[in-house]
C-alpha cells in the first residue's frame, strides 16, 4: 500500500492531480518495475505523464526521443515550471549553441536533470552517444513512435537508428508511445526497437464526443463558402482548418479575414517568431481559427477546439485521426469535417511519383484506406476504429453523417460468396483491387502475368453491378469475413467466419458507397447547384447591347456570355459581388458594372427572388504570381517570346494567360510587340473587323480576313483591341 500512496502523492506533488487517467498508473508501475512497454494512447489521453512522472521518481536521467523541437521546448518549460530547482528538464537539439549544450551536460552530470529530450538526429550523433555512455539512464521513452514505421503517417529514417544508439549507450527499459498505430505499425515499432514480447497498453480510440462528416468538394469557391458559413454558425468558437499546401493556407486565411473571421495562417515556411505569436494568440483566444498545414497541432494543449476542418483529404487515416483528435479534448463538442474529391487523391498520388517504388506502394495503400473511409456509407466511427484494430459494437453511433442519414440496405449474399471464393481461388495472396479485377473478368497485365485470366473462376461476377464490389469487400472486412495480412499489408485473407459463409451462405446486407464526381459541373462551379434564370439572362443581354452601343464597342467587349450566364445564376447586387463573377475584374466592374447590378437588384425585388446565401461571402481578389510577373514584364516591354521562355510556357499558352488578364479588366500595353509584328494598315484592318463583329471568335476572324494573318497575329491584335476598348 505504501508504494501506491507514494505514487499518488507524487502525482499530486508534481502535477496537482488527485487521480490517474485510464491506464496511466498501470503503465507507470510497469516502467518503475524495469520493464519495456508499448503504449498506444489517442491524442488527449495523457501520454506524456506516463514518462514524465516516473522520470522524476527514478534514479538517473530519462532520455525522451521526440521529433519536434517546438514540442520539446513546451514540455521542458512545463516540467521546469512545476519543479523547485532549475534544470530538472532539458533538451538537446540542433537549435542549441555550444555554450547551451555545455550547460545541459553539466546539469546532467551534477544529477540535476531528470528528463532529457533529444531529437533522433541528436541522439545518433557520436559525441552525444559518447557523453550519454557516462550517464545513468533511468529509461528511454520513444515519443511519436509511429515515426519508426514506413507504414506510419510520418516516417523518419533517423528513428530506425534509435535501437543501435541505445545498445551503444547502454540498455535500460524502453517505453514506446504513439497516438496512432495500426497492427502493422505496432509490429514495426516493437521489432525495430527490439522490445518484442513487451507489455502493450492500448486505450480505446473511440472519441464519443466527436462528430464526423465528409462533404463533396466541388469548386474552390463553393468549399470556401461552405467553410465560411459553417464558421459563422459557430461564431467565437475555436477551430483548426488543415490544408495540404502552404499556398492554400495563406489564400484561405486571407478569405476568412476578408469575411470578418479572426483567422491566421500557420505553416513551416513562416518565420518562427510569427508561428510562436500565432500559436499564443490562438491559445489566448485572440484568434478563433488557425488555417494550417500539418506543421500545426502536435503538442498543442488547447482543450476547447470545437471544430477541425480538412480542406484537403489527408494522406492517411492515421494523420486524419490524429488531427481530428485535437477537437473536443475537454470531452465537449467536437465537429470534424473533411472535404473530399477524387481529384485530390489523384494529386496526392502524383506527388509520390519519383519516390522509391516501395514507398509509392505504401503511400497508395494508405490513400486507398482514406478513400474507403471517405466514400463508404457505413458508420464512420466503426470504420475508423476498425482501422486501428478496435471493434465498435453499435450499429448506429448517431455521431456521423452516415448514421444520421442512413442509406437503404441491399442484399449482397451472392457477391460476397463470389469474393470469398475468389480470395480462396487466388490462394489468399492478393489485394483488394486485384481480387475485384479478377471477379469482374478484367484481364489486367498483372492478372495475365499470373495466368489468372485462365482460371475457371475468372469473371465469376461479371454480371454483378460494378458499384457492389468495393462496398462488399470493405463491409466484409468490417464484419470479420476477411482480414488484411499484417506482414504483407493489404493482402486479403479468409477468416474462419468467411470459410463458414462459403459452406453455408446467409443474408449479407450492405449499403452502397457514396458517389463522388471527378470534376464539378458548371452549375456546381458557379455555386452549388445554381440554375440559369433565362428571363434575367435575356434582360442582361439586352442591357449589354445598350451599354455597348453607348460606348461604341461590340457587346462582347462589355461582358462575355459566360459572365452574363453567371450573373443570371448568382444575382450579384453590388460592385464587390460582381467581381466574384468569372471574367469580371475590378476595372470592368467599375466601368460597366453599375447598370448591370442595379438591373439585377431591381429584378430580384420585383420577382421576390431569394438570392443565394453564398454571394454574401467576400472573396479576396487573386492574381496568381505568374500573372503578376507577366503584367510586370509587359510593363517593362520585355518581348513576349522571352516572357514565355522565362515562365516555362509555350507562346500560345502565354497568349492565353494574357487574354485572361485583359478579359477580366486589366489594361495592358503591348504596342511594343505589335510594332514588331504589324504595320499600321494591317493592325487597322483587324481593329476594324473586331469593332464591327458580333463575335470575338478567332476562327471567324481568320475566315473573314481571308487567311491574311496567322492565328497568333490575330490573337495579338485582339488583345490590343480588348485592352484599349474594354478596359
Amino acid at each position: 500500500m505504501t508504494k501506491e500512496v507514494n505514487l499518488i502523492d507524487n502525482l499530486k506533488h508534481y502535477f496537482g492531480f488527485d487521480n490517474f487517467k485510464g491506464e496511466q498508473e498501470a503503465i507507470i508501475r510497469h516502467l518503475l518495475a524495469g520493464y519495456d512497454a508499448f503504449v498506444l494512447m489517442p491524442t488527449g489521453g495523457g501520454k506524456s505523464l506516463c514518462y514524465q512522472l516516473p522520470s522524476l521518481i527514478m534514479e538517473g536521467t530519462a532520455v525522451v526521443v521526440s521529433p519536434l523541437i517546438a514540442l520539446m521546448k513546451n514540455q521542458v518549460d512545463v516540467i521546469n515550471g512545476i519543479s523547485e530547482g532549475d534544470g530538472v528538464a532539458h533538451y538537446l537539439n540542433s537549435s542549441l549553441k555550444k555554450a547551451e549544450v555545455d550547460k545541459v551536460r553539466t546539469d546532467i552530470r551534477e544529477g540535476k536533470t531528470k528528463l532529457l529530450y533529444v531529437a533522433p538526429e541528436s541522439l545518433n550523433k557520436e559525441d552525444n552517444i559518447e557523453f550519454l555512455k557516462t550517464v545513468k539512464v533511468s529509461f528511454y521513452a520513444i515519443d511519436e513512435a509511429h515515426c519508426i514505421s514506413e507504414w506510419g503517417h510520418d516516417f523518419r529514417p533517423e528513428y530506425r537508428k534509435i535501437r543501435n544508439a541505445i545498445e551503444v549507450i547502454g540498455r535500460a527499459p524502453i517505453i514506446a508511445l504513439t497516438a496512432t498505430a495500426t497492427a502493422k505499425v505496432r509490429t514495426d515499432i516493437v521489432r525495430s526497437l527490439g522490445i518484442e514480447g513487451c507489455a502493450e497498453f492500448r486505450s480505446s480510440f473511440n472519441r464519443p464526443n466527436l462528430y464526423y462528416e465528409v462533404r463533396p468538394k466541388k469548386s474552390e469557391d463553393d468549399t470556401n463558402k461552405q467553410i465560411i458559413r459553417f464558421i459563422k454558425q459557430h461564431t467565437g468558437k475555436s477551430g483548426i482548418i488543415y490544408c495540404l499546401s502552404r499556398k492554400k493556407v495563406e489564400e484561405l486565411a486571407a478569405v476568412l479575414l476578408a469575411n470578418d473571421i479572426k483567422a491566421a495562417p500557420y505553416h513551416a515556411g513562416l518565420d518562427s517568431e510569427v508561428r510562436s505569436k500565432t500559436q499564443d494568440q490562438f491559445l489566448m483566444e485572440d484568434i478563433d481559427v488557425i488555417v494550417a498545414t500539418i506543421a500545426f497541432g502536435m503538442g498543442i494543449d488547447k482543450p476547447d477546439v470545437r471544430f477541425v476542418i480538412h480542406y484537403d483529404i489527408p494522406k492517411s487515416l492515421e494523420g486524419y485521426y490524429q488531427e481530428t483528435g485535437r477537437a473536443g479534448r475537454d470531452g465537449e463538442e467536437g465537429i470534424c469535417l473533411v472535404f473530399y474529391s477524387r481529384n485530390d487523391l489523384k494529386k496526392l498520388e502524383k506527388f509520390m511519383e519519383g519516390k522509391p517504388i516501395a514507398e509509392q506502394d505504401i503511400g497508395r495503400q494508405l490513400l486507398q484506406e482514406t478513400e474507403a473511409y471517405a466514400e463508404s456509407s457505413v458508420c464512420r466511427r466503426k470504420l475508423l476504429l476498425h482501422y486501428f484494430g478496435e471493434e465498435y459494437p453499435k450499429e448506429n453511433c448517431g455521431m456521423c453523417d452516415n448514421c444520421r442519414h442512413p442509406k437503404t440496405l441491399i442484399e449482397a449474399k451472392e457477391p460476397l460468396k463470389i469474393v470469398l471464393e475468389a480470395i480462396k481461388e487466388l490462394k489468399e495472396n492478393f489485394r483488394q483491387e486485384y481480387v475485384i479485377d479478377f471477379v469482374k473478368g478484367r484481364a489486367t497485365d498483372d492478372l495475365r502475368d499470373h495466368k489468372h485470366d485462365e482460371l475457371a473462376f475468372f469473371g465469376a461476377g461479371e454480371k454483378v453491378d460494378v458499384k457492389m464490389w468495393n462496398p462488399v469487400v470493405r463491409q466484409a472486412l468490417l464484419l470479420g469475413y476477411i482480414k488484411k495480412s499484417v506482414e504483407n499489408y493489404g493482402i486479403l485473407k479468409l477468416t474462419a467466419k468467411g470459410e463458414r459463409f462459403i459452406k453455408s451462405p446467409e443474408s449479407f446486407m450492405i449499403v452502397l458507397d457514396a458517389e463522388f464526381k471527378d470534376e464539378p459541373n458548371d452549375a456546381e462551379a458557379y455555386g452549388g447547384g445554381a440554375v440559369l434564370d433565362p428571363e434575367l439572362f435575356s434582360l442582361l443581354k439586352a442591357l449589354r447591347k445598350t451599354v455597348a452601343h453607348k460606348h461604341d464597342v461590340p457587346p462582347y467587349v462589355v461582358f462575355q456570355d459566360v459572365s452574363l450566364e453567371q450573373m443570371a445564376m448568382m444575382y450579384p447586387i453590388n460592385e464587390q459581388e460582381l467581381q466574384n463573377i468569372q471574367g469580371v475584374g475590378a476595372g470592368k466592374a467599375k466601368r460597366y458594372g453599375k447598370e448591370f447590378y442595379t438591373l439585377i437588384s431591381k429584378y430580384c425585388e420585383e420577382n421576390e427572388i431569394e438570392r443565394p446565401e453564398e454571394l454574401r461571402v467576400r472573396t479576396v481578389a487573386k492574381k496568381s504570381m505568374q500573372k503578376v510577373k507577366i503584367i510586370q514584364s509587359i510593363d517593362r516591354k520585355i518581348p513576349l517570346h522571352d516572357i514565355a521562355s522565362s515562365e516555362s510556357l509555350s507562346y500560345e499558352a502565354l497568349l492565353a494567360k494574357i487574354e485572361e488578364i485583359v478579359y477580366s479588366g486589366t489594361k495592358l500595353n503591348i504596342d511594343y510587340e505589335i510594332d514588331e509584328v504589324f504595320d499600321d494598315d494591317q493592325i487597322d484592318d483587324i481593329y476594324d473587323y473586331f469593332m464591327d463583329s458580333k463575335s470575338d471568335s478567332i476562327d471567324d476572324a481568320m475566315d473573314e480576313l481571308d487567311g491574311s494573318f496567322s492565328e497568333d497575329e490575330i490573337r495579338l491584335a485582339r488583345i490590343k483591341f480588348l485592352s484599349e476598348m474594354a478596359n
